[in-house]
C-alpha cells in the first residue's frame, strides 16, 4: 500500500511540476537571473572605474594648477619689483630720501596686551514665558517692537 501511494505521489509531482512548460520557464528564469547578476557586476565595475577616472581628473587639474602657480611665481621672481624688494629686505638698502625705522622687540607688557580679550556687554531683555512668547508671535507684538 505504501508503495502504491509513493508511486501516485511521484506520478502527480512529475506530471504537475516537471512538465516541459515548467522546465522552459525555470530555464528562462535562471537565464534572466544570470543576466541580471552579470549586468549588476558590470555596473559596479563601471561605477568603480568612473570613480577612479574622476579622481585622476582631479589630480590632473591639481597638478596643472600647481604648475601654473609655479610658472607665475617664477615670472614674479624675475620681475624688477621682486628684485628691489629682495635687495631691500636682505641688504637693508633704501631709495634716496627714504628712512628706515627699526623698532626694538616688543616688551612682555605689549605682548600681554595683545592677548587680552575685550568683551562688550549688551543689555539683555528679560525673557518672557513660553505663553507670552506665543502671544507675541501670534498677535505680532514683536513686529511692533522691531519697527520702533
Amino acid at each position: 500500500m505504501k508503495k502504491i501511494n509513493i508511486r501516485r505521489i511521484y506520478y502527480h509531482i512529475s506530471h504537475r511540476f516537471f512538465t516541459v512548460n515548467n522546465l522552459v520557464i525555470a530555464l528562462a528564469f535562471v537565464i534572466a537571473l544570470s543576466w541580471v547578476w552579470g549586468s549588476l557586476g558590470v555596473m559596479q565595475r563601471n561605477y568603480d572605474l568612473q570613480k577612479q577616472l574622476d579622481y585622476k581628473k582631479r589630480e590632473l587639474q591639481l597638478a596643472e594648477l600647481e604648475t601654473t602657480n609655479l610658472q607665475l611665481q617664477g615670472k614674479y621672481y624675475q620681475t624688477r619689483e621682486y628684485q628691489e624688494l629682495a635687495v631691500r629686505e636682505d641688504l637693508g638698502l633704501a631709495f634716496p630720501g627714504e628712512k628706515v625705522l627699526i623698532l626694538p622687540p616688543n616688551s612682555q607688557a605689549a605682548k600681554d596686551a595683545d592677548n587680552v580679550v575685550v568683551s562688550i556687554s549688551t543689555p539683555v531683555a528679560p525673557k518672557a514665558s513660553n505663553f507670552g512668547q506665543w502671544m507675541n508671535f501670534l498677535f505680532g507684538a514683536n513686529s511692533q517692537n522691531a519697527s520702533k
